[in-house]
């Protein structure tokens, strides 16, 4: 790899939920996010309110332009980050500047919506084609507990600004709840989560649970937990996020899956679905030299920079 150049654009990736994804990396030089969640993959950080190491617009836009000549196909470009998307200052630019150059590939922002009721957030979000807003909690609690989020952070505006957020957004919106055991799996928590979602109306409910390894020693609930909390959300468009599988194969150099890698750890579903056998060959070399590790997570091997 390149020395000293962020790595802003990654992919593509297949995403469990999204399809093929290209992705921009808002953050690429250090975690910048105002939540410290106990199941991020990413590693530990304090928590800010807002980026102070920032990457121009026009370098994303420039590496962005050469990622979509190169890939095609794709189905969404996705705006993320080491940390918070929405933390990004010229976020309002930068998606205006996207869809000037997208096509027909949608835009999708992740984002744990712990900036949901700032009105300049909202009008921003409103631009972007798929929403998705994490809602892990409902209780101070479970939010200072499990997302130990920022101080800064009106905890208790989350929902409303995320019920308000609804009535104005026109293009899609998903909210995704990861349950992890004992933080958000009590019936009191699940339960507030469900009244939450009632007045929130998403068009998508993602659950899941941790499958990657995590920051900090937390577990996950079982696919069995997923399915009952899944039949208690009645009225709701409940799904239980898994990995979809990609039938187009890409070739990557040893260049390009270090960057994959150290972006985030992949499975072995994940190259067995997304690499050419060209790639794979390129992997083994990785590992057996030892600059590429395997560990197991939840009998899920996964990939991942020593």
């Amino acid at each position: 790899m390149e020395k000293n150049k962020p790595t802003i654009i990654f992919g593509p990736v297949p995403s469990r939920r999204f399809g093929i994804s290209l992705g921009v990396d808002l953050s690429p030089t250090s975690k910048q996010c105002n939540f410290d969640c106990l199941y991020c993959e990413l590693d530990k950080a304090k928590t800010v309110s807002k980026q102070t190491e920032v990457i121009l617009v026009d370098e994303i836009i420039s590496q962005l332009q050469i990622a979509l000549a190169k890939h095609k196909n794709l189905d969404v470009i996705t705006l993320t980050a080491n940390g918070e998307p929405t933390l990004y200052p010229y976020l309002d630019q930068l998606i205006d500047k996207i869809d000037t150059i997208k096509g027909t590939t949608k835009t999708l922002i992740l984002s744990n919506g712990a900036n949901i009721y700032d009105p300049d957030i909202q009008k921003i979000l409103q631009k972007i084609d798929i929403v998705k807003l994490s809602l892990d909690c409902v209780s101070q609690k479970c939010f200072q507990k499990l997302d130990r989020m920022d101080k800064r952070i009106a905890y208790e505006k989350i929902v409303e600004g995320m019920v308000e957020f609804r009535k104005k957004h026109t293009n899609q919106l998903i909210t995704e709840t990861l349950f992890v055991k004992t933080f958000n799996d009590s019936q009191e928590e699940i339960d507030g989560i469900y009244q939450a979602l009632l007045q929130i109306k998403p068009d998508r409910v993602d659950i899941g649970t941790i499958d990657r390894p995590p920051a900090y020693d937390v577990k996950p609930v079982s696919y069995e937990t997923l399915l009952e909390i899944a039949d208690t959300f009645k009225g709701l468009p409940v799904t239980i996020a898994h990995r979809e599988k990609s039938v187009q194969k890409f070739d990557y150099d040893e260049d390009q899956i270090l960057r994959l890698l150290l972006r985030r750890p992949l499975s072995s579903d994940d190259i067995e679905h997304l690499f050419s056998q060209k790639s794979k060959d390129i992997l083994k070399e990785l590992v057996k030299n030892k600059q590429i590790l395997s560990v197991d997570n939840n009998s899920v091997k996964f990939y991942k920079i020593l």
